[in-house]
């Protein structure tokens, strides 16, 4: 917020507030992330799990056909369950669900505070969508809701 404060000359009246604040949101992300480049990475051996659920992140919908029922399933999910799946995913994944799913822009506006085609925030949301399904089918499976198919 201090840096929307700062650059609010440069806001323009009558565009959208919200991805505007959105894009400075990420634009600071990214400003960290290229930060911590630098920094010595240390590999902490209770980060292995996250580690591997992101090599298993290529897979997308794996599981769909699996879903007997996925309202009533959905609906067993707490919030704090949602969320730990949504850490897992890879993070341009995961800004594209948040923005299009949580914080409801539509492709266009996504696509402006992401700077990237349209097309790739549609397919982003799609594989992201199929890679959250199959994260949280993994969990209600181990929690006992649905039983395990071959």
């Amino acid at each position: 917020m201090l840096k929307a404060m700062k650059a609010i000359d440069s806001f323009q009246e009558g565009t959208n507030v919200k991805a505007w604040l959105m894009t400075i949101l990420r634009r600071t992300f990214i400003d960290r992330l290229r930060a911590n480049r630098s920094r010595q990475h240390e590999v902490r051996l209770d980060s292995y799990d996250q580690v591997e659920g992101r090599e298993e992140a290529a897979t997308s919908g794996q599981l769909d056909d699996r879903w007997d029922n996925p309202e009533k399933i959905l609906d067993q999910f707490e919030d704090k369950d949602m969320v730990e799946a949504l850490k897992t995913l890879p993070d341009e994944i995961r800004w594209t669900l948040l923005l299009v799913d949580i914080e409801q822009l539509d492709y266009a506006g996504a696509a402006r505070v992401l700077e990237i085609p349209v097309g790739t925030v549609k397919s982003r949301a799609h594989r992201g969508r199929g890679m959250l399904r199959d994260r949280l089918f993994t969990k209600a499976r181990q929690r006992g809701w649905v039983e395990s198919k071959a």
